[in-house]
């Protein structure tokens, strides 16, 4: 049997609900149906904002220890994981929405590539446009001018998700997010438009969850600035007062009783 056949079946009732019952258009149903496995993956999604958060904070130190032990790859990780057990970081977190979509893009796909045999004949005559731009769902993305502008749409977007959720990433890491989506494009060209239409409407909920969690996140605290007019903070009951400046200090006392004492001897 299948792993993917129970999430086959679930995407396809959904989708007959959405259309039968709900009303919607079969392209319409795709996207309605790309926000509902959002809105279910969101306490994922919050896990992974939260790690990144605590990694950025954490970055600066996780970069002194990657430098420590530079030629000790083995030592390198193990510092490394004990850090991230330390401050309760989970580097894992980041890939959970992506692992968890995996398995219902797939299912999509077979839902989308037998939809003409399977689902469409159930309901004859129904609408399988999106906008007036596309004209067919379950056609191959390369068989109309507006796949290619779906397939723009996606790699754009795709690019943007990856710059604003990829942070915390080392430079290779990141580089990779970014290129790994224009090869896809190739595989991608070939896929049913409705299929495409799902990929471009979870990327474009990416990039809003990753601006909206940009304006959220609290931002650093600059250090205050101060001229020679700011008057000088006022020490704290546990820290001892520092000698000014136009003041001897104690080494300084010394060294000046020593001068006093030669001169009084050559007297």
């Amino acid at each position: 049997m299948n792993p993917l056949t129970p999430i086959e079946n679930v995407l396809t009732h959904v989708l007959e609900w959405l259309h039968g019952t709900a009303g919607l258009p079969w392209a319409w149903a795709i996207v309605a149906l790309t926000l509902m496995v959002r809105i279910l993956l969101v306490p994922l999604t919050v896990r992974q904002i939260h790690s990144m958060q605590r990694m950025q904070a954490h970055l600066p130190e996780m970069k002194a220890i990657q430098a420590k032990y530079k030629g000790d790859r083995a030592r390198m990780n193990q510092e490394l994981m004990a850090f991230y057990k330390e401050n309760k970081i989970n580097p894992a977190a980041s890939c959970l929405p992506i692992v968890a979509q995996i398995p219902i893009f797939f299912a999509l796909y077979f839902v989308l590539k037998n939809f003409e045999k399977e689902i469409f004949p159930n309901y004859p005559g129904s609408d399988l446009g999106w906008l007036g731009i596309v004209p067919d769902i379950t056609a191959p993305a390369n068989s109309h001018w507006s796949g290619y502008l779906l397939l723009a749409i996606y790699a754009i977007s795709q690019t943007a998700s990856t710059l604003l959720m990829s942070s915390t990433m080392d430079r290779t890491q990141r580089t990779l997010l970014l290129i790994l989506p224009l090869a896809f494009l190739f595989v991608v060209l070939n896929f049913p438009a409705g299929l495409v239409l799902y990929w471009v409407t979870t990327n474009l909920w990416t990039v809003g969850q990753g601006l909206i969690t940009r304006r959220l996140a609290p931002k650093p605290k600059l250090p205050e600035k101060r001229s020679s007019r700011t008057p000088p903070k006022p020490p704290r009951p546990d820290e001892a007062p520092k000698p000014a400046d136009d003041q001897p200090k104690p080494a300084q006392k010394q060294q000046a009783r020593k001068v006093k004492r030669k001169k009084r001897a050559r007297r």
